[in-house]
């Protein structure tokens, strides 16, 4: 029994959670003026899963403003943390470890030495000029959000970085010393000094506003910024990334967030207890910055740094594949019954939505990459495996109006019908989830005909003319065709109000 358990687990480590082998794994040790983080990542080069995340909040710039140095019990901690970190990774059979340092150890006068302790214990820190820090937050805002057009703002404790984005591109960057450790100090000054310092400071980096572009933020101060204004709305879905707010309602943020106690605060679901402090003077700056850029729109961006420094090492044609998408198909591939059917099933019933345009095109097939995913569960309950899927995984390049309709269509795949789960309605409109339905009663047919495999959709094919819905197949075939496939085609045809018809 021992030798068999001692195989199986031989075998077990040359293998990864991802169709790609163990050494695929890649990890990131971003070393902040805040905290110190380790990421690993494994799966799709485009678009990898976390297989582990830890943060130690070391606080390496705390002491910065007033010294100009970190202290030494900060020191201490950071690299207690790193070292861990880099034992974590030898276990997990990381290949390529990137160990990045930020603003703290840039800017303060011991940052040699804290580099050098590290490089002692074997660890070599790539320490980041502003520059390579804004490009790198501004590729992780593109990776995630691959359609940008803005400007990207990653604040973290000792530094600002603003990017100008456009068309896959960085065009302009600038790094500000205005990091929410340092932000205290200069407020104490008076209630507009910080605008003065912003106004100063943009002028100086000749940074020209470009009115009306939205701003995307980067940063953990900020994401917990938008998580209390989610609070403060109701807002349905518990996902930050590409979450949305006017640019006004930063100001407004300002003054409600000095009047909210900290208990109320803790409250709020994944608001950690290290980001509070730094809620106020977060929502000052970026009432300043907003107001200075005339920003349009407030965009959240999960993505940042640590995102960017992947992304920007992909050759060019794996950075143009959709996040998306790539994510769906790996998602679909591990948990569906056979491989590549979604692919067929999208191409089966893509001859009922012709009218469909490419945004609504890209949601519709992610379903279908995803329509076997609930097929594990208990059947009472695949309908809302389909919804946790659509809604709470860890999706990006999706807007919460393309999380619904993409809820929707899982939903009623999976049985649910027409109507979808409360509170979609708030997410997305009328019509964009009767769309999202017809294209899951559509995949709830392909797959009762097909058996979740390829060749009965390869022997039939589906038609949408002058108000009939007809499924076709040749003379030899009729017998794939039965009661529970004709009410399929007959609860499609119903919702898409036309008639319907079986050949031959």
């Amino acid at each position: 029994m021992n030798s068999m358990l001692s195989r199986v687990r031989a075998v077990a480590e040359t293998l990864a959670t991802s169709p790609e082998p163990a050494t695929a794994r890649t990890a990131i040790i971003d070393i902040g003026s805040n905290s110190v983080r380790l990421v690993v990542y494994d799966g799709p080069r485009r678009i990898p899963f976390i297989l582990f995340n830890e943060k130690v909040m070391a606080g390496l710039g705390a002491s910065l403003a007033k010294t100009g140095a970190i202290e030494p019990e900060a020191m201490d901690r950071g690299l207690r943390a790193i070292g861990r970190f880099a034992h974590l990774c030898r276990d997990m059979k990381v290949a390529e470890v990137r160990c990045v340092a930020t603003a703290a150890v840039r800017d303060a006068t011991n940052g040699p030495e804290f580099i050098e302790r590290a490089k002692a214990m074997g660890l070599t820190v790539e320490l980041l000029s502003g520059a390579q820090e804004a490009i790198g937050a501004a590729m992780g805002v593109m990776s995630g959000i691959p359609q940008a057009d803005g400007i990207v703002g990653d604040l973290g404790g000792g530094s600002l970085e603003l990017a100008r984005v456009r068309g896959g591109q960085v065009e302009q960057t600038i790094s500000l010393p205005l990091g929410v450790l340092r932000l205290p100090e200069i407020r104490a000054k008076g209630p507009r000094a910080l605008e003065r310092q912003v106004r100063k400071m943009l002028q100086k980096g000749g940074w020209q506003a470009e009115p009306d572009l939205p701003f995307y933020l980067v940063g953990g101060s900020w994401r917990a910024l938008a998580r209390f204004d989610m609070e403060l709305s109701h807002f349905p879905l518990p996902v930050v990334h590409q979450y949305e707010m006017t640019a006004a309602r930063a100001e407004q943020l300002t003054r409600v967030v000095s009047h909210v106690g900290r208990q109320r605060l803790k409250e709020i679901p994944a608001m950690t207890g290290s980001r509070i402090p730094t809620l106020p003077d977060a929502a000052a700056l970026l009432s300043v910055i907003v107001r200075q850029l005339a920003s349009k729109r407030l965009v959240v961006s999960a993505y940042g740094l640590r995102e960017g420094l992947l992304y920007e090492a992909l050759p060019d044609d794996i950075r143009a594949h959709d996040p998306l998408l790539v994510a769906a198909e790996a998602e679909g591939e591990a948990q569906s019954r056979f491989r590549g059917h979604g692919d067929r099933i999208e191409r089966w019933i893509a001859p009922l939505f012709l009218e469909d345009g490419s945004a609504w095109r890209r949601i519709r097939r992610a379903a279908c990459l995803l329509a076997d995913v609930g097929w594990r569960a208990n059947p009472d309950f695949r309908a809302e495996r389909g919804v946790e899927i659509a809604l709470h995984s860890n999706w990006v390049g999706i807007t919460a109006a393309e999380r619904a309709m993409l809820a929707q269509a899982l939903h009623s795949n999976f049985g649910g019908g027409s109507m979808g789960p409360t509170g979609l309605n708030r997410l997305a409109s009328t019509e964009a989830l009767h769309r999202a339905t017809l294209w899951g009663l559509a995949i709830r047919l392909a797959q009762r005909l097909s058996g979740g495999v390829e060749r009965p959709l390869d022997l039939s094919e589906l038609e949408l003319e002058d108000g009939m819905l007809t499924l076709r197949l040749n003379d030899g075939d009729a017998d794939l065709l039965g009661e529970t496939v004709e009410r399929r085609l007959r609860n499609l045809a119903q919702a898409m109000g036309v008639k319907y018809r079986l050949l031959p």
